[in-house]
């Protein structure tokens, strides 16, 4: 694939191989090719890139030298002559990192502030240490950051001087007015930083210890969940007509028909699935491995999105975008969001939407249809019988026999 696909002109294709990126213009075009993009964006990226490399001779750099660095000076160019458009730093991003892969561009690290390099050590903490998967780390990290930069601002990160006041008054400034389960992300996080420090050596003090603990009676919520009439609603709602309604509606069933979290679903990979046996390999909390069977329900929405919804790519993500590049999806929230547009949809009256919500469904029925509490811990993959318990509370015939007479007869 060449600019004689894209330029009809042979002035015009002479010009879009100017300067020291020229030789490697069709070489990109045949990566986003390969990507799915249209033929209408590879256009405006390679017109891009073109200027980019004329901006190069005429500075007399080298193919080498287009680096981040340059990247931002010529895009600023772009800004005070009015020629930039939103997607140029996406175009010239994918050619440094296609120079960069092929040794032409050297990776060299960006100039990070104190406060980022703490953020990062802390990160591959995380991810080596602990052996953490890489999406917790992330949320851990952007509770960190407001802490550090609410304490020492752009200037010197002194670890050494930081107080159990300064933590107790973050937590409580960051949490007001938050729920349960959102405090808890900060005070995981918190919690888990102060123990980082202390075991590098880097404070004296165990501020760990100076983590408040978040007011939360034992089962005291009733969990939000949808009746089988409202899941199968919800799922109807749900458009098949297109390859992104067919990739949306098998995401939703195996919500519904499995209970998976959004983020089991987002790593799923087309390996994963043993079609001969009907089943599901699924990495859940803590990296531990389970096999589910899969329903035929599920297996014939996954069936029909292979085949006329997933388009062709090759990321083993079973779901990917719709959209190039195509990959996998970037994070749950697409998921969770998807689940709140088409509960929204389905116009049923719903305090909580989301992808849990399937969750706590698929548990609610199971308990109305006679299963144990041990049973539902295990397909929803609970490490803990105490997180399971919390559905006996929403079992009201059986907690009717329980019930002990009200004194002076009920009213």
């Amino acid at each position: 694939m060449s600019t004689a696909s894209f330029f009809a002109f042979a002035s015009t294709r002479r010009r879009m191989h100017e300067g020291p990126l020229g030789p490697h213009v069709d070489e990109l075009i045949a990566w986003l090719r390969g990507q799915q993009y249209t033929k209408h964006s590879i256009h405006c990226k390679i017109q891009a890139i073109a200027d980019f490399s004329r901006w190069l001779a005429r500075h007399h750099y080298e193919a080498a030298a287009a680096d981040g660095e340059r990247v931002e000076r010529f895009l600023e160019h772009r800004e005070r002559t009015s020629k930039r458009t939103t997607g140029d730093r996406s175009a010239l991003r994918q050619m440094t990192d296609m120079l960069l892969k092929k040794n032409i561009v050297n990776r060299s690290a960006p100039s990070l502030n104190e406060r980022e390099r703490v953020e990062q050590a802390f990160c591959t903490h995380l991810l080596q240490d602990r052996g953490l998967r890489p999406t917790t780390p992330v949320c851990y990290i952007r509770h960190i950051s407001r802490f550090l930069r609410g304490r020492f601002g752009d200037g010197p990160v002194r670890l050494d001087e930081l107080a159990g006041t300064d933590i107790i008054e973050f937590v409580r400034r960051d949490t007001l007015g938050r729920n349960y389960s959102r405090a808890q992300q900060t005070l995981t996080a918190m919690y888990a930083f102060l123990r980082y420090l202390r075991l590098r050596g880097l404070i004296e003090l165990d501020l760990a210890a100076c983590v408040p603990k978040a007011a939360q009676w034992s089962l005291a919520r009733l969990p939000s969940f949808l009746r089988p009439s409202q899941v199968n609603r919800v799922l109807s709602a749900c458009e098949r007509d297109s390859p992104v309604g067919r990739r949306n509606y098998a995401m939703l069933l195996l919500l519904a028909r499995l209970g998976l979290r959004a983020g089991e679903v987002l790593v799923l990979m087309l390996d994963q699935i043993d079609w001969q046996h009907g089943v599901l390999a699924l990495r859940g909390k803590g990296g531990q491995w389970t096999q589910m069977p899969l329903p035929q329900d599920v297996g014939e929405a996954i069936v029909d999105y292979l085949k006329h919804g997933r388009p062709v790519s090759s990321d083993r993500h079973l779901f990917v975008s719709a959209r190039a590049p195509r990959r996998g999806l970037r994070n749950s929230s697409t998921i969770s969001e998807l689940a709140a547009r088409t509960i929204l949809r389905a116009r049923i009256g719903c305090p909580r939407s989301g992808a849990h919500i399937f969750r706590h469904a698929l548990a609610t029925e199971m308990l109305r249809q006679g299963a144990s509490l041990s049973e539902i811990g295990k397909l929803l993959r609970h490490r803990h019988p105490d997180t399971t318990r919390i559905y006996a509370k929403v079992d009201v015939t059986a907690l009717r026999e329980l019930a002990m007479p009200w004194p002076g007869g009920a009213r």
